[in-house]
């Protein structure tokens, strides 16, 4: 039989030492890495619901909304403020843009004046 552990006493315990620090080394990491995924895991359950339609604001006073999206719109910036269902309505038949990637005039049924 091929041994390739060295025949001392001295060297064994070496050995034997450093691969008890890997193995804590690995232990550790695998540790902070199931810490991680419990941590984003509960991070998935609770975020909040997407809303179902979204006004995207302007800038300065007053910040007045410029377009309707729909809540999952890809497009939609970073000023905007969840409206819900009739809100969005009202705005578009009132002539507020709708966003054309997402088209919430047309999932609204919302036509053209």
């Amino acid at each position: 039989m091929f041994d390739d552990l060295p025949p001392d006493l001295e060297r064994l315990q070496t050995l034997r030492i450093w691969h008890a620090l890997w193995v804590r080394r690995i232990d550790t990491r695998i540790a902070a890495i199931r810490q991680r995924q419990a941590e984003e895991e509960r991070g998935r359950r609770n975020r909040p619901a997407l809303p179902d339609w979204v006004v995207e604001l302007g800038i300065g006073t007053g910040r007045p909304p410029v377009k309707v999206h729909a809540g999952d719109c890809h497009m939609l910036g970073t000023r905007r403020r969840a409206v819900d269902r009739d809100e969005a309505r009202r705005l578009l038949a009132g002539g507020l843009a709708a966003c054309g990637h997402c088209q919430p005039d047309v999932q609204l049924n919302v036509l053209d004046a």
